[in-house]
């Protein structure tokens, strides 16, 4: 089972995902059997943010002096579930979900599904720095997305 931790640092996140508890937590109730650790506690933290947040996070940790859609903070560099039932930390930006601005609810939510996919997938190990590594993490997050779109009419 997955324990999902949610805090929101920015109100206009408030405007699109009423109980983003609930949400992100009946989200991962739909992830692939795989994905959900059954009988293992383990948890995670989404931190829901701004562009400006992000921005200082993405040039702290990765160098980088932009804003950016997600990042991913895994707790260990290499994940051991027998040692550690703790994750990691995504952190979403609220400007790169709401593009274009004023994105209406559903699609604003659909956003924000796939990106955390992403970021999930990201916190297990993967990445998308070779072509190979690319493919293969695109594959997972379409596989774990199409598993659960037929769902998401329950946590939007």
């Amino acid at each position: 089972m997955i324990n999902v931790d949610v805090v929101s640092e920015n109100i206009l996140w408030n405007k699109k995902i009423k109980n983003k508890d609930i949400f992100f937590r009946n989200l991962v109730k739909f992830f692939p059997k795989k994905y959900k650790f059954t009988g293992k506690k383990i948890s995670l933290t989404i931190l829901l943010s701004d562009n400006k947040k992000i921005k200082k996070l993405n040039k702290d940790f990765r160098n980088r002096n932009k804003p950016t859609d997600v990042l991913s903070f895994p707790f260990e560099k290499k994940l051991d579930l027998k040692k550690n039932n703790y994750l990691g930390d995504i952190v979403i930006s609220y400007e790169f979900m709401n593009k274009p601005k004023n994105l209406d609810i559903l699609k604003f939510k659909d956003k924000v599904i796939k990106i955390f996919i992403h970021g999930f997938l990201h916190l297990l190990g993967h990445d998308h720095i070779k072509l190979k590594d690319f493919k293969k993490m695109i594959k997972e997050e379409d596989k774990i997305y199409k598993l659960i779109k037929k769902k998401i009419i329950k946590i939007v």
